[in-house]
């Protein structure tokens, strides 16, 4: 592997964990086209690559959420353990679909994961920023279910670890605290990124030594991210719409790239 490469892939790991653990969600949707564009990996590889290692760094940084107390543990383990049969069924048909379709589809994608981030920005500035996590109902952890199946079939066919929906279902379903959202959906993203990467390692479509150097460069993004959001509070607004603006330049340029897959 080339010195640039290798600098790439631990940029590219310190930016997406660095993001995935400042606002919960966005951060992975980046890191299969960063890979793409910046280490020149084929897609499925780039797709399987990044899952391992941003599935890895969420979970760290869920650990972190985790020791600050700002985890709600049954919603938690119900959207993982749900969401993961999901990302296997979503895994199995994405690693055998197009790659450049599949790459445009992802820009599609992107550009939704954008307007939510923005909608997520103007809802951090009006909420208080942290509240005492309250308890989870049978109700509620009954409509998690439900969403986690499907947002995991999501998650593992774009090989994305999905924080862009498990957030907004969070806050949308149990009403908690954004900070107390981003760290219960971190265990999400792990579990699901873990399932899509084993899928695809199966198949010979990972990576390992970028797969390596990205968690390794996740490490230090993600500790900064994570520590920023409990700190921030409502000061995280902002970071998420520059984030968001990052998330369309990006799917504009997948969207460019790969028109073309679409028409032929």
């Amino acid at each position: 592997m080339a010195l640039t490469d290798a600098a790439l892939a631990l940029l590219c790991g310190a930016i997406v964990s660095f993001a995935l653990g400042l606002t919960g969600s966005g951060g992975s949707i980046i890191a299969t086209p960063l890979l793409l564009y910046g280490t020149g990996l084929a897609p499925h590889i780039a797709i399987g690559t990044s899952a391992f290692a941003t599935s890895a760094n969420a979970l760290l940084n869920f650990a972190t959420h985790a020791r600050a107390g700002t985890v709600r543990w049954a919603s938690a383990l119900v959207f993982a353990i749900a969401g993961m049969l999901g990302a296997m069924l979503g895994s199995d048909f994405g690693k055998h679909y197009d790659g450049r379709r599949l790459l445009f589809l992802l820009g599609v994608l992107m550009l939704g994961v954008g307007a939510l981030m923005l909608q997520r920005a103007r809802a951090q500035v009006r909420s208080p920023a942290t509240l005492p996590p309250a308890q989870d109902t049978a109700r509620e952890l009954l409509k998690l279910t439900g969403a986690a199946l499907v947002t995991g079939v999501v998650a593992g066919f774009f090989g994305v670890g999905g924080g862009f929906l498990t957030v907004p279902v969070l806050l949308l379903v149990t009403g908690m605290p954004a900070v107390t959202a981003v760290g219960t959906a971190l265990l999400a993203v792990g579990c699901f990124g873990m399932t899509t990467a084993v899928n695809y390692a199966l198949s010979g479509l990972v990576n390992w030594p970028v797969a390596l150097l990205y968690f390794a460069g996740g490490i230090v993004g993600g500790l900064l991210g994570t520590r920023l959001a409990v700190r921030l509070g409502r000061g995280r607004a902002t970071l998420t719409r520059l984030f968001a603006g990052v998330v369309f330049v990006v799917a504009c340029y997948m969207l460019y790239r790969n028109a073309g897959s679409m028409l032929g």
